[in-house]
């Protein structure tokens, strides 16, 4: 059995060709960030546009290289949702169409979902319950999981998403697009002790998140010791604040371990590529003599392999499945 997935949630073009013993046959993905590094973020209408574009060439170069006629796909599986509203849409219609055409099931999967099933994808051992700690760019989430397919939302960002938080101060101090990874680079050797930072805290809600005052906070030190990206001390900001966002990242989850005794952790999302947070998110894990789990960098980024994986997850549950048609985006 075959599962087609499609991943079109924001800027990345996505298809994924998946057999029913989630064996990945091909896994294609087109970034768009040449198209919006002039503004500094994501455009949506240019997103929306670039993906119109794209998206019959991605999905035949997915199927290609699985080696699969588009006729064999027994299912297809696409992102409902979260993200920007006129991304979702073309890839929706797009699989609605072959849906129809074909008379194949059609599921519509959750992309924060997506993400965490991208850490089983990779590692069909992950024990239960997990706590899955979701970063990226849009969102940044705790869950946790008492079994597959269950998704308890235990904390979220009130305000800024971390990766957004990364893209924004990236954007402030002119480095380029996508801010993250270049933050990352810059930060190298840096001292992260440099700039003091405080830690963010709800206290209404001690596992949720906000990044907007640390935004403020690493503003106000670019502002009063005129940080530039020419300037000396540039490593040791960027680094300083890298280190900001991460550590209530972590914070949070050891607050959720004390509570709820996780035999897994999952660390997952675009942001789950940095190297910082990766780090901590190990070594965290190593003192709580858990089993941690991240994706592979190209499984952390959005992609359409976890999306069809989610699919046929669901199938061998034995969720019902249709030609559905009456599927909507939903941007958050």
């Amino acid at each position: 059995m075959y599962a087609l997935g499609i991943e079109t949630s924001c800027d990345e073009t996505a298809a994924a060709v998946l057999t029913d013993g989630f064996e990945v046959l091909s896994n294609v993905i087109l970034s768009q960030d040449e198209v919006h590094a002039p503004y500094g973020g994501v455009v949506p209408e240019l997103a929306s546009r670039q993906h119109i574009k794209t998206i019959d060439a991605v999905v035949g170069e997915a199927l290609a290289r699985a080696g699969v006629e588009l006729k064999a796909i027994d299912l297809f599986a696409v992102t409902q949702g979260p993200g920007l509203i006129g991304s979702l849409l073309v890839g929706l219609s797009f699989a609605k169409g072959l849906a129809y055409f074909f008379k194949k099931p059609l599921v519509g999967i959750d992309h924060l979902e997506g993400h965490v099933e991208a850490a089983f994808l990779e590692n069909r051992d992950i024990g239960f319950p997990a706590l899955a700690l979701l970063v990226s760019g849009g969102h940044t989430s705790l869950y946790l999981l008492e079994k597959k397919l269950s998704y308890r939302l235990l904390g979220r960002t009130r305000d800024d998403a971390a990766g957004e938080a990364l893209d924004k101060i990236a954007k402030f101090l002119g480095l380029g697009y996508p801010g993250g990874p270049l933050i990352e680079k810059l930060a190298a050797g840096g001292d992260r002790t440099a700039f003091a930072f405080s830690r963010p805290r709800i206290k209404d809600a001690p596992l949720d998140f906000s990044f907007s005052g640390l935004k403020t906070a690493a503003l106000k030190h670019i502002r009063e010791s005129g940080i530039t990206k020419e300037h000396p001390r540039l490593a040791d900001f960027l680094a300083s604040f890298e280190e900001a966002v991460a550590r209530p990242l972590v914070d949070n989850l050891a607050r959720a371990v004390d509570e709820f005794g996780p035999k897994s952790l999952i660390l997952c999302g675009g942001v789950a590529r940095n190297t910082r947070l990766r780090a901590r998110f190990r070594q965290f894990a190593d003192r709580q003599k858990l089993p941690a789990f991240i994706p592979s960098p190209k499984m952390c980024t959005d992609n359409a392999a976890m999306v069809a994986a989610l699919a046929l997850e669901k199938r061998a549950a034995g969720i019902p499945m249709s030609v559905d048609l009456d599927l909507d985006a939903y941007p958050r």
